[in-house]
């Protein structure tokens, strides 16, 4: 087929553009022709596979005086929050998609057109690919902005009403996908996501295991932005309470060791938010390491140093990055979000998960301040309780980024 994905944000940052760039790769490999649209700054030179046509539509230029639309509120670059979009700056968004999509129309001719999130340029594509099937790909974060603030909204829903079909993540996702745009059940496939098991696999580490001392700290590591919605304050204060309650134990004992270390993996947006964070971890028991973002290969080797993956986020889709941890050897404590626990269950039965109720919410993504304490008591006694699960390899392989691509290209 002739396949025209589309993204209105950058196709090499963020959870949905590795999915995007990912399933862009297997499309290529399977012998598709393959084009791609996606939104990014002015000088951005975005890597995709040889041989896709890449046409971009360029924010602060002259057209669109502004920085990429972010679909989270902060994003690992600079970026445009929709909700501060007035109505000049959505025209000029809409209109300047639209004009690189009726040229591409013309130059490929897409059989099918494949969008990312059920939102703003998805609306727009529906509306210029009117004589065409379009599908789209839902990641959580355009239900989050459904949630969060009423942008084009009656635009966006008729849109999705029209489209082809929609890709969910989990069957609990393809329930509010129907009640938040009204779209037919039917047409809502539960395709999960899909991981790079070249990359991600349970190789050996840079350490040896022989250099690993008996009494060495258990070693968590968390893998995402750096910010408060994905609960990394609170997994520093459950951190904490471990390690005090193990140096506590420790003194009656007569010996001291520290208890955990914790690895920090990600990129963050709000500084004076990530400064906040920096300064609780300088003030923490145990030791803590921030490592940036990482590469991929990166990302798997500080997998593979880990025991334990720490996931304490207050708003998930489906994380890529359970399913990558679990290729790589890592036990996993994860917050127990809306759909994740049953795919899981059915899709990677008997994984060493432990998981997390989460606080109540004030929002979609906001805990409320008050039921941080009782939450992170629980965050500590799920990871004491992984740290006695057997540490084994546990084969995922089939949930692959070529297995997905194939999920979604058959129903296209």
């Amino acid at each position: 087929m002739r396949i025209l994905n589309v993204s209105a944000q950058k196709p090499d940052s963020t959870g949905s553009g590795v999915y995007l760039a990912e399933t862009v790769r297997c499309q290529v490999a399977a012998g598709h022709d393959v084009a791609v649209v996606a939104g990014v700054a002015v000088d951005d030179a975005p890597e995709l596979s040889e041989g896709v046509l890449f046409r971009p539509v360029r924010f602060d230029t002259e057209a669109l005086p502004f920085h990429v639309a972010g679909m989270s509120d902060q994003m690992p670059y600079p970026a445009t929050r929709y909700c501060d979009m007035t109505p000049s700056m959505t025209a000029a968004f809409a209109a300047s998609f639209a004009r690189v999509f009726e040229e591409l129309d013309e130059a490929f001719g897409p059989d099918v057109v494949l969008c990312h999130h059920l939102y703003l340029a998805t609306a727009v594509a529906v509306e210029t690919f009117a004589h065409r099937r379009v599908f789209a790909v839902c990641h959580s974060t355009d239900l989050r902005q459904m949630g969060k603030h009423g942008l084009e909204r009656d635009r966006i829903v008729a849109a999705m009403r029209r489209l082809t079909g929609v890709f969910a993540l989990h069957e609990a996702q393809k329930e509010e996908i129907a009640r938040v745009y009204g779209v037919d059940p039917a047409r809502v496939h539960v395709v999960g996501t899909g991981f790079n098991a070249a990359i991600f696999n349970a190789g050996k580490p840079d350490a040896c295991d022989d250099d690993v001392r008996a009494d060495a700290p258990v070693e968590l590591v968390y893998a995402g932005k750096i910010w408060k919605k994905k609960g990394v304050p609170s997994l520093l204060e459950a951190v904490d309470l471990i390690e005090t309650a193990h140096q506590e134990g420790a003194r009656r004992g007569g010996g001291l060791s520290p208890c955990l270390r914790l690895c920090l993996a990600g990129g963050h947006n709000d500084p004076e938010e990530y400064a906040g964070i920096v300064a609780r971890a300088v003030r923490c028991v145990s030791d803590v390491a921030f490592l940036g973002r990482l590469s991929q290969t990166d990302l798997a080797q500080a997998y593979r140093r880990a025991n334990i993956f720490v996931l304490p986020s207050f708003f998930e889709g489906l994380p890529l990055v359970v399913i990558e941890a679990l290729a790589c050897g890592c036990k996993v404590v994860a917050t127990d979000l809306p759909g994740i626990r049953p795919w899981l269950d059915a899709n990677a039965p008997g994984a060493p998960i432990v998981y997390v109720a989460p606080p109540l919410m004030r929002c979609v993504d906001e805990p409320f301040e008050d039921e941080l304490p009782a939450f992170e008591r629980r965050l500590a006694d799920a990871i004491e309780a992984c740290m006695l699960l057997e540490a084994a390899p546990f084969d995922v392989s089939h949930l692959s980024w070529e297995g997905l691509t194939a999920r979604i290209v058959e129903a296209l």
